[in-house]
């Protein structure tokens, strides 16, 4: 069992309303059973929502407490973040899945670049952070080889 950021699986949960269709998860798909998750809507959070990014550091930080998510209206909903990262943990540890399979840039699932200020940086998103403390090994949709 892989889990897979549910945008790479065409699920319409990105702030935007839209999807991120992924070839790629579309071929692991058929070689590994995968299951579709998204934090943010896990959180709380609705689809279509204000695009957001962390403050002062990266996911490590954030569930640290050292640093929060900002959406672009100036609301903190480091809350939501923390509980959809918890909720994916959860099912993704009740499924049995050791792997995941997560959309880059995201400040949920970046899993070498996020946003911050604007800028694209090296770092993690908070789901990626907490799967590494918890042991799942995390890849970039965009290192994904299938």
């Amino acid at each position: 069992m892989i889990v897979v950021s549910a945008c790479l699986a065409g699920v319409r949960c990105r702030y935007d309303g839209g999807a991120r269709l992924d070839d790629k998860v579309l071929a692991l798909s058929k070689v590994e059973e995968f299951l579709p998750l998204c934090p943010e809507q896990l959180g709380g959070l609705p689809t279509p929502r204000p695009t957001a990014e962390i403050v002062g550091g990266g996911g490590d930080d954030v569930l640290s407490g050292k640093a929060k998510v900002v959406d672009m209206e100036g609301r903190d909903v480091t809350a939501q973040f923390l509980r959809g990262a918890r909720e994916a943990l959860m099912i993704a540890l009740e499924a049995g899945a050791k792997r995941a399979v997560l959309k880059e840039k995201s400040p949920s699932c970046g899993v070498r670049r996020v946003y911050r200020d604007g800028v694209l940086v090296t770092g993690e998103g908070v789901l990626t952070a907490l799967f590494m403390r918890e042991g799942v090994e995390v890849i970039s949709d965009e290192e994904l080889q299938v």
